[in-house]
């Protein structure tokens, strides 16, 4: 059993009988009444995200979990398959288990946590980042930069992203994962 103090990105809890990640939390500790953690779950088995708030010092059931390293390597429908870089074996999980699908490119290497108790996959963690190639893309505006003035760019995975009007198809673009958003262009 843990507490409130040891929530944390990433924890695994049994809350209302379904396993849930928390993504996301802060600790508030307003002037009048108690302090309270309020929570966003993302639920590990539908991938619903719920929002709770937690009084101080409650007790949560956490879950037992492993990490293993797996690449990506290939999806058909809404069946993702993963191979084990440690022992060869694949897994295959459904689309809801990822975050965000539209951004893995084959070869991927991720972070998939696994029940303890069970040995079930729960979640798949991309990296901080990911690089891909600009695909598909309009040509920028001359003179049309005086702003942040953005545009679509169509990755090689297939996902649009917003990027600065500089950047051409063709050029090598480093995406947060987390928030899906362009970071950089690479250099050749």
């Amino acid at each position: 059993m843990a507490t409130t103090s040891d929530i944390r990105n990433g924890l695994c809890i049994r809350y209302n009988n379904d396993i849930y990640k928390i993504i996301e939390f802060l600790h508030v500790k307003p002037g009048k009444g108690p302090a309270f953690v309020r929570t966003k779950l993302k639920s590990v088995t539908n991938g619903k995200v719920i929002d709770n708030t937690f009084p101080a010092g409650r007790k949560i059931e956490d879950v037992r979990v492993e990490t293993h390293k797996f690449q990506y390597l290939y999806n058909e429908g809404d069946t993702y398959f993963f191979m084990n870089e440690e022992d060869y074996t694949q897994i295959q999980l459904p689309k809801s288990a990822l975050d965000v699908p539209e951004l893995m490119k084959e070869g991927e290497v991720v972070t998939i946590i696994i029940n303890t108790e069970d040995n079930m996959p729960l979640s798949v963690d991309m990296p901080l980042s990911v690089i891909l190639e600009v695909i598909h893309t309009e040509p920028g505006v001359k003179g049309n930069t005086a702003t942040n003035a953005t545009k679509p760019a169509t990755v090689e995975t297939g996902a649009i992203v917003n990027v600065p009007l500089f950047i051409n198809e063709g050029d090598k673009i480093k995406i947060e994962t987390a928030k899906g958003t362009y970071q950089e262009r690479m250099k050749e």
